[in-house]
């Protein structure tokens, strides 16, 4: 994998690793910063078969975890969690060491994002987690699953009927969770694209052409109040093969 913009300096290997999670790690000090990430193939779909992970490759997982190296949480929907059968651990072991020698936490909890509560808790998700979750929703959330999901996660209210973007963001600045890394899927993107509040976006683009109905990475509920399009700046591209990994910033960022 090498870097063909900027195109100065050249870099490839464990430089540019290093050059990427300097990247990562700065972020304007002072208010939350929200960055997402996903994979599309070249005709724009964010699945194949329902699942993200089948358009990836080895190097867009290796970027994937230098990206969770620096986050201080990691938030994805309901859906994205059962789809992509999330675990307890997220980490590898050489991403744990890296924050622990960076003065991190060993690990950043995960947040999933649901406004049904339609979360079985015993899934793995919860029950293997080395660091408790956090689950957001809603007010009108059924009370009875708020209590059942509260004996394996902090429950987190964000909105009356429907997610407040900026009170989660809000909220997890109080738990000192600053620099938000979300992995989807595509109605949590369309959420806070349509709220205004996507600081960062990387691409994957997959050399595959897959047809069919599959989603688009953003996906914006019917009725869903909109900011309008959200300008973006390029400030890198990587390059593995076909592959190609874009990283888009919001302008003055």
């Amino acid at each position: 994998m090498e870097r063909i913009f900027p195109a100065a300096p050249a870099l490839s290997g464990p430089a540019l690793d290093e050059e990427l999670l300097r990247e990562n790690a700065a972020v304007p000090p002072g208010r939350g910063w929200v960055s997402f990430n996903f994979v599309s193939s070249v005709d724009g779909a964010a699945t194949v078969e329902g699942r993200s992970g089948k358009l990836g490759s080895a190097d867009d997982q290796h970027l994937f975890q230098l990206m969770r190296r620096t986050a201080d949480v990691i938030l994805v929907g309901a859906q994205t969690v059962r789809a992509e059968g999330y675990g307890g651990e997220l980490l590898s072991p050489d991403a744990r060491r890296w924050r622990m020698e960076h003065g991190l936490p060993e690990r950043p909890p995960l947040a999933v994002v649901s406004g049904t509560l339609n979360l079985d808790p015993a899934l793995e998700v919860f029950t293997d987690a080395p660091v408790r979750p956090l689950v957001i929703t809603t007010a009108s959330a059924p009370a009875d699953r708020r209590e059942a999901l509260g004996g394996v996660a902090d429950v987190v209210l964000a909105g009356e009927d429907a997610l407040d973007v900026g009170a989660l963001v809000a909220e997890l600045g109080t738990r000192g969770m600053h620099r938000i890394h979300s992995e989807g899927g595509p109605t949590l993107l369309g959420t806070f694209q349509a709220a205004g509040r996507v600081d960062e976006l990387s691409v994957t683009v997959s050399p595959l052409l897959v047809g069919g109905t599959a989603k688009r990475i953003a996906d914006v509920l019917p009725g869903t109040a909109s900011a309008g399009p959200q300008a973006l700046e390029l400030a890198h591209i990587l390059k593995s093969g076909s592959m190609l990994f874009l990283r888009y910033l919001r302008p003055g960022n």
